[in-house]
C-alpha cells in the first residue's frame, strides 16, 4: 500500500493477505474509481488526519462502554502506531526494519521514539549472569600494590 504522509512523504508498507481481502472487499463496497482514496471523508475527499482521530474517538468511546478503564487513558493515533511499534520490536524486528515502516528518514528518530517495555527490560536483566566475586570492599593483593608503585 502506498500512502502520502507527513510533509508529502510517500511511504509503501506490505500488508498482511487478511488485510489485502478485507480491501479488497471494502473497494468493490464502495464503488469508487481507483483514482478515489481508500478511506474518503464525509466530503468525498481524502480522509486527514482530524478525520482519523475523529473517528478513531467516536469508537474509543463506543468502546468505553464495554472496557470502562479506557476512559483513563490516551489513545491516539500516533498511541496505535506506538504501540504496533513497540509489538514489532518485542517481536524480534530489527530497529532500522521498523524506522523503515514508520517512514523514518534515520534510525535516531526511531530510537527516541521506542522505549524498552517493563517486559524487555525483564528479560534482558534475566539473560545477564551475576558476576562471581565476593561482596565488599575490593583489597589488592600486596603484589599488585607493589607493580603499581613500580610504575
Amino acid at each position: 500500500m502506498r500512502c502520502r504522509g507527513k510533509g508529502r512523504k510517500e511511504r509503501s508498507t506490505p500488508l498482511r493477505k487478511d488485510v489485502v481481502v478485507a480491501l479488497r472487499g471494502w473497494l468493490r463496497e464502495r464503488l469508487g474509481n481507483p483514482a478515489d482514496p481508500l478511506f474518503p471523508s464525509a466530503r468525498g475527499g481524502p480522509l486527514s488526519r482530524d478525520g482519523a482521530e475523529r473517528i478513531m474517538a467516536k469508537h474509543v468511546a463506543n468502546a468505553e462502554k464495554q472496557c470502562p478503564s479506557l476512559a483513563k487513558k490516551r489513545i491516539s493515533m500516533h498511541a496505535l502506531r506506538h504501540s504496533v511499534a513497540m509489538d514489532l520490536l518485542q517481536q524480534g524486528v530489527d530497529r532500522s526494519v521498523i524506522a523503515l515502516w514508520l517512514g523514518h528518514e534515520s534510525i535516531e528518530t526511531t530510537e527516541v521514539y521506542l522505549h524498552a517495555s517493563m517486559a524487555m527490560k525483564e528479560k534482558a536483566l534475566a539473560k545477564a549472569t551475576p558476576s562471581k566475586t565476593r561482596n565488599g570492599r575490593y583489597r589488592p593483593t600486596d603484589h599488585l600494590l607493589a607493580f603499581l608503585k613500580s610504575l
